[in-house]
């Protein structure tokens, strides 16, 4: 299980967000960039909206530290894994995902070197 990283969201990612993020991470190369960019903007493009307990009206930034503002982002240096390996990989993703709040980049979204 990974490790929690500092504060950050109390609850886990939607499956349905999970859904998106891999679909569009296996597929979409504009999406990958982005992802790879600025991994709390792709979550807010695949669904990712800041709980109705952290109040109606957040600034971005604050919607980024919401959602761990570091959260899924690649480590410097870091290669994200091929479509084919997210693909691949989908079913330990999802459960991965499912349970993560406020956590790095699993493993299999990291590219092998």
């Amino acid at each position: 299980m990974a490790m929690k990283k500092g504060p950050g969201p109390t609850e886990p990612l939607d499956p349905k967000v999970v859904r998106t993020l891999l679909d569009r991470l296996s597929s979409d190369d504009d999406f990958r960039d982005l992802f790879k960019r600025d991994a709390h903007a792709a979550l807010v493009e695949a669904g990712w909206k800041a709980p109705d307990s952290a109040g109606a009206k957040l600034a971005t930034s604050d919607q980024a530290a919401m959602s761990g503002g570091s959260c899924l982002q690649l480590a410097a240096g870091t290669q994200l894994a091929s479509k084919e390996k997210i693909a691949q990989q989908r079913g330990k993703l999802e459960q991965t995902l499912n349970a993560i709040v406020n956590y790095g980049a699993p493993m299999e979204l990291q590219a092998d070197d």
